[in-house]
């Protein structure tokens, strides 16, 4: 199995507070994700008091490719406010899926975000 990483990162005018208040919000996803992917969060009635924490199990539905439903389902398995989450793939569209979330404080006003993907792709080197 081939593992591939991406990594990006980017500068944001706000503090590491705001920026883990938006970030670690589950439902956020739903508005920094491309809209084609037809991302929606299904075990989750509502936004309130969606705090997130290790052992956090997200269930989603998503359709990458060609309008596709295909059940996805992510545990948090680490956290350290404001600096880090991690999630992880248990169910979906990959064969393997770690994403950690990394924020840094760059200066006063900015803050720096990573982010780290490892990530195996189904069916490789096929797909």
């Amino acid at each position: 199995m081939k593992i591939y990483t991406l990594k990006r990162e980017q500068l944001l005018p706000i503090n590491i507070n705001l920026a883990w208040e938006y970030f670690s919000n589950p439902f956020n996803l739903t508005k920094i994700t491309p809209p084609s992917l037809g991302l929606e969060i299904l075990n989750f009635d509502t936004q309130e008091n969606t705090v997130i924490y290790p052992g956090m199990v997200i269930q989603y539905s998503v359709s990458p490719i060609m309008g596709i439903k295909h059940r996805w389902v992510t545990e948090i398995t680490h956290v350290n406010e404001p600096y880090y989450f991690v999630d992880e793939q248990r169910f979906g569209p990959y064969k393997f899926w770690h994403h950690q979330h990394h924020f840094s404080t760059n200066s006063e006003n900015t803050i720096k975000c990573t982010d780290l993907i490892h990530y195996a792709i189904p069916l490789d080197p096929l797909s």
